[in-house]
C-alpha cells in the first residue's frame, strides 16, 4: 500500500532539470557528514557556550540512532520516483548527482527531516547568534528547505518528512523535560540519553556497523565530557580533600565509558567493525577534551608545566642510554675504583 498522495508529479513540476543538481546539494544540508561538521565546528569554536554544543552534540548522536531504531521498526520502502534520469545528466555530473541525490534503504520517517528538525531547532535554542526569533525563522526555513528537497527528488513521500519533523519536535519536547530536573548537568544527561538510544539501535538493527559506530561515538563524547567536567570541579576546589568527590564520581564515569572502547581492540580482529566504533570513540573523547585545554588558562599551565618535566625526564632518559654515556660512566668508575684501591694501600702501608 503506497503512502503517497500524488504529490510528486506538482512538486517535482516546480524544479526545471537544470535545477536538479541544486536541489541535491540543498539536501545535503540534513545529511549525515554536514551536520558533523556542523556541530562539530560549533563545539570546537563556542569557548563561551560549551555545555550548549555539547547538547547538540548529544541529540545528534541521539536523534541518529532514533532514526535507525524507526527505520527498522516500520521497514517501509521508499518511493523510487527520481527527480530526472540519472543518464539524462551530462557524465561529469552523473557521479556527482548519484551520490547526492539518491539513497537506498528504508524510507519511513526521514531521516533528513528529523536530523535537521533536531539539530538546527537545538542550534536556535542554544546559540546566542542574532536574536532568537531569527535563529527560529533560519532553523524553520532550513527545516522546509530539506524536507522539499527530499521529496522533489522522490526520496520520501510527503508524509516521511512531515512525520520525521513531528517526531524530531516530539523528541525535543521529552528531552526538554529531562533537562529541566537536571540543570546542571545537560551535557551528561544529552550524552547519556545517545548512548540509551544508539544501544536501542545496534539491536534492533541486529549489529549494524553504522550502529556499532554510533555506540562507540556515544560512549567516546561521554567519556571526553566527564573528563571536561572533571578538570573543572578538580580546579575549582580550595582544598585537595574536596576533589576526591568529583574524581571518583567523573573519573569513574569516564572509565567505564571508555573501558569497552579499550577493550574491542584486545577482542576484536583489527579491521572489525567494533574496532572502528572504538577507534572511532576515542577520537570524538580526544576531540572534545582538547579544545577545552586549550582555551583554560589553568589547565594551559598544568598541560606546559606536564609538558616541560616529560620533554625533560625524555631527554635525561636518551642522555642516559647513549652508548658515550655508559663509556663515561664506565671510565669514571674504573677511575673512582682504582682511586679507592690506592687510598686503602696507603692505609694498609701506614
Amino acid at each position: 500500500m503506497s503512502r503517497g498522495i500524488g504529490e510528486f508529479e506538482p512538486i517535482q513540476e516546480l524544479v526545471p532539470e537544470w535545477a536538479a543538481l541544486l536541489v541535491a546539494l540543498v539536501t545535503q544540508l540534513g545529511d549525515v557528514w554536514f551536520l558533523a561538521l556542523l556541530v562539530g565546528c560549533v563545539y570546537w569554536f563556542s569557548a563561551s557556550k560549551r555545555e550548549d554544543a555539547t547538547v547538540v552534540m548529544g541529540l545528534t548522536l541521539a536523534g541518529l540512532s532514533l532514526i535507525t531504531v524507526l527505520k527498522h521498526v516500520f521497514a517501509l520502502p521508499r518511493p523510487g520516483q527520481p527527480l530526472v534520469a540519472l543518464e539524462t545528466l551530462p557524465g561529469l555530473l552523473q557521479s556527482l548527482y548519484e551520490a547526492t541525490a539518491m539513497a537506498s534503504g528504508y524510507g519511513f520517517p526521514s531521516g533528513h527531516a528529523l536530523m535537521t528538525t533536531i539539530v538546527y531547532v537545538t542550534l536556535a535554542r542554544r546559540l546566542s547568534i542574532g536574536t532568537f526569533r531569527r535563529r527560529t525563522l533560519a532553523a524553520a526555513t532550513i527545516v522546509a528547505v530539506v524536507c522539499f528537497s527530499r521529496v522533489a527528488l522522490g526520496l520520501h513521500y510527503l508524509v516521511d518528512v512531515v512525520a520525521g519533523v513531528a517526531v524530531g519536535l516530539a523528541f525535543l519536547f521529552v528531552v526538554d523535560r529531562l533537562l529541566a530536573r537536571y540543570p546542571d548537568e545537560h551535557g551528561t544527561i544529552a550524552l547519556s540519553l545517545a548512548i540509551v538510544c544508539s544501544a536501542s539501535a545496534l539491536g534492533v538493527s541486529r549489529v549494524e556497523p553504522d550502529t556499532v559506530t554510533l555506540l562507540g561515538a556515544s560512549l567516546g563524547a561521554f567519556g571526553g565530557w566527564q573528563l571536561v567536567r572533571l578538570g573543572g570541579d578538580v580546579f575549582a576546589v580550595d582544598r585537595p580533600s574536596s576533589a576526591v568527590r568529583p574524581l571518583l564520581f567523573r573519573g569513574g564515569l569516564a572509565t567505564a565509558a571508555f573501558a569497552p572502547l579499550f577493550a574491542t581492540f584486545e577482542y576484536f580482529r583489527l579491521l572489525s567493525p567494533p574496532v572502528a566504533g572504538g577507534a572511532v570513540g576515542l577520537a570524538l573523547g580526544a576531540f572534545i577534551t582538547v579544545p577545552v585545554l586549550n582555551h583554560s588558562e589553568r589547565a594551559s599551565k598544568v598541560w606546559t608545566a606536564l609538558v616541560f618535566w616529560l620533554t625533560m625526564a625524555a631527554v635525561g632518559l636518551r642522555y642516559l642510554l647513549r652508548p658515550s654515556t655508559w663509556r663515561r660512566g664506565y671510565v669514571g668508575g674504573r677511575r673512582c675504583v682504582g682511586r679507592v684501591r690506592r687510598w686503602l694501600r696507603t692505609q694498609q702501608s701506614g
